[in-house]
């Protein structure tokens, strides 16, 4: 059986932040530039609020099926909820896009290296 791993981002854009959140979210701002965005299991959160409002969630998640990656993006979409909720951020227009990596087109090095190996 072969696992697929699926990369999803929910995004969305802050709404009503009180100054008091404006200036948490600024001050961590340096940990969620998009320069060091990357897809985890748990979500990794970019953002730059000196530019707009809007944030994005990266998700790594995996399955067996093709349909799987329905389930995987609803949990991303659940966790990305319930992290904005927990931390008292409200959101709007929360919108998500999944890939299915085993379906992603090959990118010139590992086209270069599967024709090397046939």
């Amino acid at each position: 059986m072969t696992i697929r791993t699926f990369r999803i981002m929910v995004r969305g854009v802050f709404d009503g932040l009180t100054d008091a959140q404006r200036a948490e979210l600024l001050a961590a701002a340096p940990q969620h530039d998009v320069l060091h965005a990357a897809f985890t299991r748990e979500g990794h959160l970019s953002y730059d609020l000196t530019a707009r409002a809007a944030f994005t969630f990266r998700f790594l998640d995996q399955g067996e099926d093709e349909e799987d990656i329905l389930e995987a993006t609803e949990r991303a979409e659940q966790a990305a909820q319930a992290w904005l909720t927990e931390h008292g951020y409200g959101y709007k227009n929360l919108r998500s896009q999944a890939e299915d990596l085993s379906q992603a087109p090959l990118g010139k090095r590992q086209r270069r290296a599967a024709n090397t190996a046939n």
